[in-house]
């Protein structure tokens, strides 16, 4: 699935994205397999309360299924203005 990262969490970790070959059954299965990579990716993934996900385009939950998922994209939060 292509995993997609922005602003400081594509800068921690040095990628706007890339093909990632997962057993993951969930979003935070993904997380946790990333985490385990190396020290820039658990450092982008420290603080999941500083984290959204987005799976193929939609806002979702840690806890979602990842079954049939295209694209994951991880970001900050973003506010309005």
């Amino acid at each position: 699935m292509q995993v997609l990262y922005f602003a400081w969490v594509r800068e921690r970790i040095g990628l706007a994205k890339e093909i990632v070959d997962t057993q993951a059954t969930t979003v935070m299965a993904l997380v946790e397999e990333l985490r385990a990579r190396e020290e820039r990716y658990a450092a982008a993934f420290e603080d999941l309360s500083a984290l959204r996900v987005a799976v193929d385009q939609d806002l979702a939950d840690f806890d979602t299924p990842l079954a049939g998922v295209r694209e994951v994209a991880f970001f900050p939060p973003m506010t309005g203005g």
